[in-house]
């Protein structure tokens, strides 16, 4: 997902509560090995704080004074991580950016509701697997799974609280980061359940399956950049969205007026149910976003959908961003000419996208670094359709990785040098080449777009 665009106001979030006048100094700091980036930056919500530049022994630190407890999140590009803080606290952070969620681990006061919250982001990353493995299960069963995977979470949960003083807006922090994500799986489910056993109709739920809705806030400002709660959200109004549109509405069977009748709905659900600004417009466009990407086309609908986008969000940056991320899809059409962008080789020597692609069949394909299994993967799918489809070359962009692990993994892997590249600005690829899948490709012929929204998996060539 595009990142929210970062705006630069510090003073709405500062707060000082100590009767002397002075703040108590929070203190964040750490050493990142194999850093990828000279700074480590710091943002509350979608604002910027400080920034610190590492030292010549890869440490960094943040002196600060008057924040406001509560969810935060620390940028070593091309990666970030959640990070709590609140008044007095002494945090240090280690991590090695090869693998770095898995390595990051707090220390000092306050590390304990962070090393929770990083052990549940690893924990339901991995559950992700498993869970896809039950949806083929009856409500009940699947259901009493999803309880039992629960129950164990808030477990260690309730023994971190018992032996640690939290206050009560780190442990409702704790909580949403176990019981969203079960939460989001239940809102999955029929879905999920119908496409795995292959049957016509949604399964028939107990009236009990959602009963876990009546306790969502669905205006929790606090959550809003919490990516298990906002991750529910969007499941819970698209489940509503799509058994509403199937029930009444009847024209879900044609596929183009479907999914903008459906995406439009979606819109309408979130003006009549949420009443907080930020997160009725992140909704918003999260939702054209999706939209837009999956219907990847320049059409009457889509500019339908986008005035309705227009009408309901009141972010100017949000209706900008949706202006051009539409404007770049149109730029990537069949028979347009592939758009420049600028990309180094093994050399660290500048060359042009159009400059490779100029001469004869071309299939872009994009990795990072961070993503090991889907770097095997992708190793795997280019030799096969190099083996199949000779007439093409195969040119790797990698992206959100340093430099020198780049250099390192071409070595690891055994990639032809020849035809791998390294974007150092991803945001400028991202948008220019619109990378809204970790499997997308681009065909071209001759520098003209053949199929810019192609998927590797099957590239269809």
């Amino acid at each position: 997902m595009i990142r929210f665009l970062l705006g630069l106001s510090l003073f709405s979030i500062l707060s000082c509560t100590d009767k002397s006048g002075e703040c108590p100094t929070v203190f964040f700091g750490g050493e990142i090995v194999n850093p990828t980036s000279e700074y480590v930056v710091l943002y509350r919500n979608d604002t910027y704080i400080d920034s610190a530049q590492l030292d010549t022994g890869n440490r960094f630190s943040f002196k600060l004074q008057g924040i406001e407890e509560g969810l935060y999140h620390f940028d070593h590009n091309p990666e970030l991580q959640y990070l709590y803080l609140q008044e007095g606290d002494s945090i240090l952070i280690r991590l090695n950016t090869m693998e770095f969620d898995e390595s990051l681990v707090f220390s000092g006061e306050g590390s304990e509701i962070n090393n929770f919250l990083i052990e549940m982001f690893l924990a339901n990353e991995k559950e992700e697997h498993e869970v896809y493995g039950l949806f083929h299960l009856p409500p009940e069963e699947f259901r009493s799974k999803m309880d039992s995977l629960q129950a164990a979470k808030l477990e260690h949960l309730n023994e971190l609280v018992a032996e640690n003083q939290l206050s009560e807006k780190a442990i409702n922090l704790a909580k949403a980061s176990v019981n969203f994500q079960s939460y989001t799986h239940r809102e999955a489910y029929p879905f999920y359940h119908k496409k795995k056993t292959g049957g016509e109709e949604f399964p028939s739920l107990p009236d009990s399956f959602y009963a876990y809705r009546k306790t969502v806030n669905l205006n929790d400002r606090e959550l809003a950049y919490f990516r298990p709660y906002f991750d529910y959200i969007k499941y819970h109004f698209g489940n509503l969205s799509y058994m509403a549109c199937m029930e009444d509405c009847g024209v879900m069977e044609k596929p183009a007026l479907g999914r903008l009748h459906y995406n439009k709905h979606k819109l309408s659900l979130v003006d009549s149910l949420v009443d907080d600004n930020e997160l009725r417009n992140l909704l918003f466009r999260n939702i054209a976003m999706d939209y837009l990407l999956r219907e990847h086309s320049a059409s009457q609908e889509c500019q339908i959908f986008i005035d309705k986008f227009r009408k309901l969000s009141s972010s100017d940056e949000h209706k900008q961003e949706i202006t051009d991320l539409y404007d770049g899809i149109q730029k990537l059409q069949p028979n347009k000419e592939l758009p420049d962008v600028s990309i180094v080789d093994v050399n660290n020597e500048p060359v042009s996208i159009k400059e490779i692609g100029k001469d004869g069949k071309t299939v872009f394909y994009f990795w990072t670094g961070s993503q090991k299994k889907h770097l095997k993967n992708v190793v795997k799918y280019v030799a096969k359709y190099q083996k199949k489809h000779p007439e093409y070359r195969f040119v790797g962009i990698n992206v959100k990785t340093g430099y020198t692990q780049w250099q390192n993994l071409l070595e690891e892997y055994n990639l032809d040098k020849a035809n791998q590249f390294h974007a150092a600005d991803f945001e400028e690829i991202q948008t220019t080449m619109i990378l809204d899948d970790l499997y997308k490709c681009v065909i071209t012929e001759d520098n003209v777009i053949v199929d810019a929204f192609a998927n590797l998996k099957k590239p269809q060539i």
